[in-house]
């Protein structure tokens, strides 16, 4: 344990001193008055209204001057402002040793209260005390639901987050292990074999755990959500599985993959060939049953949306690279020249990119559940501020802006079957909150005019949290 906590205020010392300078102010209630509140139920927006704190619970929600305001407390007029329920980031790669300490600070300063996690390096023991020690209020950051390592096979793209399951007797073993040790879900990948993945699926329903991820290449994505995949990740599948051609490209995938010729670039070939044989009637009834079975989508359109990016120097200007420690930043440029894609294929990448956005509203439209996800750390995004980005695409794609908040809110806490806990603003619900200076549903992006934010029941005001980029920021470019 004391070697967990010693990695633990390693990778999160900025945090953990930004939780200490704001302890004593969490003595006090909060209390909200003339605030407007988007409680996302699917009631309309509450002018004037009065939001109190107490602990880590909203206790009391009710007409400013009509609630009886405890004493002392801490008075926040919010008057002008709208106050929505904090955001999650639904793909998130943050549990990893030597990813650089900044991760939960530009998280908390972006109105992120929460993050599903899509595996990592660090042990679920290390996650676990992490997560305990954000419960107590003892490190600042958000919520944490994590799979712990991806369940992949030999060769695949991300041993040091992965574990090798070939046989479906290892499948069945990392599934128990994974649920003993505290794992909320199972991440599968691309590289599990038809058996093994099947045994993963019985053995996570015979322990009662939710299993999540790519479609694996040897799977169609209509049998992935009969079989109870909770969700897809970057709409992995869905253009093989509404193609004329749908076997043929599998098995090209498959053969790829048993000749040892994996990247990223094998399926994003074959979902360009898949593309121009799609079958619409098909890809309806694709989504047709992704509603019915309740298999949500986590597109990741920032990420998707990179694969189309070629102008390195238009990046390298982006101000949110300061916030990005200088060796990470290399190491960035060097996997972003690695996959700038040749002149013969940008084309159809581009289509590619265009028809992900297509499929999406096409899914939102189809009443299939859509979660807001990013995939950071990839090259050129940012924890916090690109899942504003990401809600900006899902309103590109076809989302009102109310349907893309629902993605970071309360389509959350439905995935995890928390809805009594978080996901909304109403009186016993955990108070994560964040409180904006212009209305989300007028422009998505107004969320990103963050006026405060409460985490767990603590109060920060946009300066506690300019502090918080500040330090960030000073310790990136620390040589």
């Amino acid at each position: 344990m004391r070697q967990s906590l010693a990695l633990l205020l390693a990778i999160l010392l900025p945090t953990v001193l930004v939780a200490q300078t704001n302890s004593i102010a969490q003595s006090q209630p909060i209390v909200f008055t003339h605030a407007t509140v988007i409680d996302m139920t699917g009631a309309p927006p509450k002018p004037e209204m009065t939001v109190v704190v107490e602990g880590k619970r909203i206790v009391e929600i009710g007409k400013t001057g009509k609630v009886k305001v405890p004493t002392p407390a801490q008075i926040v007029d919010a008057t002008g402002k709208f106050l929505i329920p904090g955001l999650w980031d639904m793909h998130v790669h943050t549990l990893i040793e030597g990813r650089p300490n900044y991760f939960f600070s530009l998280f908390i300063a972006n109105g992120v209260t929460g993050v599903r996690d899509m595996g990592g390096s660090l042990t679920l023991e290390q996650i676990n005390q992490i997560r305990r020690e954000v419960a107590a209020g003892k490190v600042l950051g958000p919520r944490i639901f994590t799979a712990g390592r991806i369940l992949d096979a030999t060769g695949g793209l991300h041993p040091e987050i992965s574990v090798a399951a070939d046989t479906p007797e290892q499948g069945r073993k990392f599934v128990k292990s994974f649920k003993l040790h505290g794992a909320d879900f199972l991440k599968v990948y691309d590289l599990l074999s038809r058996d093994v993945y099947l045994s993963i699926v019985d053995e996570a329903k015979k322990q009662g755990i939710p299993f999540a991820g790519h479609t694996p290449f040897a799977i169609s994505a209509a049998e992935a959500s009969d079989l109870g995949q909770k969700s897809i990740e970057h709409t992995t599948g869905i253009f093989i599985s509404s193609s004329r051609d749908e076997e043929v490209l599998r098995q090209e995938l498959v053969e790829a993959s048993r000749t040892g010729s994996m990247s990223l670039g094998v399926r994003q070939r074959v979902e360009v060939k898949a593309i121009g044989s799609n079958d619409a009637p098909k890809e309806a009834a694709l989504f047709r049953r992704f509603a019915r079975n309740g298999t949500w989508q986590c597109p990741t359109l920032v990420v998707r949306r990179s694969s189309v990016l070629t102008d390195e120097n238009q990046l390298l200007a982006d101000l949110r690279l300061k916030y990005i420690p200088l060796p990470d930043r290399q190491r960035w440029r060097n996997i972003f020249k690695g996959r700038i894609a040749r002149p013969d294929e940008l084309g159809g990448i581009k289509n590619r990119y265009r028809r992900t956005l297509e499929i999406v509203g096409a899914m939102y439209r189809a009443k299939v559940g859509i979660l807001a996800g990013t995939d950071i750390l990839n090259p050129y995004l940012y924890p916090g501020f690109s899942l504003h980005e990401e809600l900006e695409l899902l309103v590109e794609a076809g989302l009102t802006p109310f349907a893309a908040l629902q993605t970071a809110t309360v389509n959350a806490a439905k995935f995890f079957g928390q809805e009594k806990e978080f996901g909304t603003i109403e009186k016993g619900k955990l108070a994560d909150l964040v409180l904006l200076e212009a209305n989300p549903l007028d422009s998505i992006g107004n969320t990103q005019k963050i006026a405060a934010v409460v985490v767990n029941g603590r109060y920060l005001p946009k300066e506690a949290l300019q502090r918080m980029l500040a330090d960030v920021e000073a310790i990136a470019n620390k040589k």
